[in-house]
């Protein structure tokens, strides 16, 4: 029975995450790239300035800064995906499909800025001064009272969400790399890490906001030296990588070592998939921390910019080329997934980048899971009160060991597609509220060329 239920909810993901949920982020991205004038490259040094500060003010509504709001987000997205996500479509799909991840995060920025502006447009602030915000705030604020159910069905998502992938598939990866790496059990593991998720919890955002800011640009700092090893050792192969990229993402790539050939539909779909799964764009879900801001909706938007860049572009680059310069796409024998890639460190550094690639499995997983709480901290508020919040903490801090501990197969692949599933309330008040978005964009335009926006330092 248990084998059949697993098995039904295994198509369920591959229903939710097909082609035409596929379709509607990488269309959506393109048509409001196209709307909006390229804003990832219009805005993208103001963006900069924005997030250092250049333009910050004390009386501007939220509890973090644009860092912390940009690190917590980050937090999210920069997870095993990264590792893990990104050897699987490499193997599958061929060197090419790291071309169209690259296209798909460029084009996902467009889509963060238009979901984050949105967000912070229609944010609430709670009795205790608390800020809550995201796809179910927008929908409730701005639209009619008939779309309050759709509403109420993303935060309901959100919450699942938080429990499966945003928090047991995590705490389950870290507890097997522990063991694997260093013979820890995994309950062991477990209560390690729900201590230190407790501790950083109980503070809420602006807790989970000052760990991120030092967590996010240590962990990425890590695995980006790492990779420049790599980079350094097999340089004379970089333009044979990027050949392998360039015709295979409109070739295909034909049978090598232990793997199939790739068709080009195959190549395509997969780096499209890996993209918009590992920066969430159209999701909706970064657009909870970023409400959190102390900004405006327009600034904090093009903040959000950054995230796919930084995400897709950057960090799942660094292990499709650790995986491409070393041949470990190609190797028979290798899984796909997290080894791949610890097998790809470990063929030029030895035992120690074997480690790397553990620490960063670890920290990636464990941000995220910090951040994740944070998002359904936002569906409880929607749908019972900020008075659940405390309760629905100690909930995730059991659910993180369950997570260590179990084999829970059937719950992930229900997360897992409800996770695919938030696209679509939020895709939905996007197009709908597009308009306000850029009549937003317009007048903050104005305001900058007229200098009543202008650099405080």
């Amino acid at each position: 029975m248990l084998q059949t239920i697993e098995q039904l909810t295994g198509e369920f993901v591959g229903l939710v995450w097909g082609i035409p949920l596929v379709v509607l982020l990488v269309g959506s991205g393109i048509f409001f790239t196209l709307y909006f004038g390229f804003p990832q490259l219009r805005f993208f040094k103001h963006a900069i300035d924005i997030v250092f500060g250049k333009f910050d003010k004390p009386e501007d509504a939220g509890e973090i800064s644009h860092f912390q709001a940009l690190t917590a987000a980050l937090s999210a997205t920069v997870g095993l995906g990264n590792i893990a996500g990104v050897a699987v479509a490499v193997a599958l799909g061929g060197p090419g499909a790291v071309f169209w991840l690259w296209v798909a995060g460029f084009i996902g920025m467009c889509t963060k800025f238009t979901e984050v502006t949105l967000s912070l447009l229609y944010r609430e602030v709670g009795a205790n001064g608390v800020v809550h915000g995201g796809p179910m705030f927008v929908i409730k604020n701005a639209l009619s009272k008939k779309f309050y159910p759709i509403a109420w069905l993303y935060a309901f998502f959100v919450v699942l969400s938080s429990f499966g992938a945003g928090n047991m598939f995590q705490s389950n990866q870290m507890a097997s790399v522990m063991r694997a790496s260093a013979g820890i059990p995994e309950w062991i593991s477990g209560l390690i890490f729900c201590a230190g998720a407790f501790l950083i919890l109980i503070g809420g955002i602006k807790r989970i906001g000052k760990v991120t800011e030092k967590m996010v640009p240590a962990m990425v700092g890590i695995y980006i030296l790492g990779a420049l090893f790599i980079i350094v050792a097999d340089y004379q192969r970089i333009p044979e990588m990027f050949n392998l990229i360039f015709t295979g993402a409109f070739a295909g790539t034909a049978a090598m070592g232990g793997f199939a050939g790739a068709a080009f539909k195959e190549v395509v779909v997969m780096g499209i998939r890996r993209a918009t799964f590992s920066n969430e764009a159209g999701m909706g879900s970064a657009a909870m921390a970023h409400s959190a801001a102390k900004s405006t909706p327009i600034q904090e938007g093009i903040v959000a910019l950054l995230e796919p860049l930084i995400d897709t572009i950057v960090v799942c680059t660094i292990t499709a080329v650790a995986l491409l310069l070393t041949d470990a796409w190609n190797t028979p024998g290798i899984e796909a997934g997290s080894e791949m890639t610890a097998y790809a460190f470990e063929s030029v550094m030895g035992p120690t980048g074997r480690w790397i690639v553990t620490l960063t499995v670890t920290l990636f997983a464990f941000s995220t899971l910090i951040s994740w709480s944070y998002y359904g901290e936002q569906g409880i508020t929607f749908i019972f009160g900020e008075k659940w919040i405390p309760a629905y903490r100690y909930v995730f801090i059991l659910f993180i060991f369950l997570g260590a501990i179990a084999h829970l197969n059937i719950v992930l692949n229900i997360s897992d597609a409800v996770y695919g599933l938030l696209a679509l309330p939020n895709m939905m008040a996007c197009y709908l509220l597009l308009p306000k978005v850029k009549a937003e964009l317009k007048s903050y335009i104005a305001k900058l060329k007229s200098g009543e926006i202008k650099p405080v330092r």
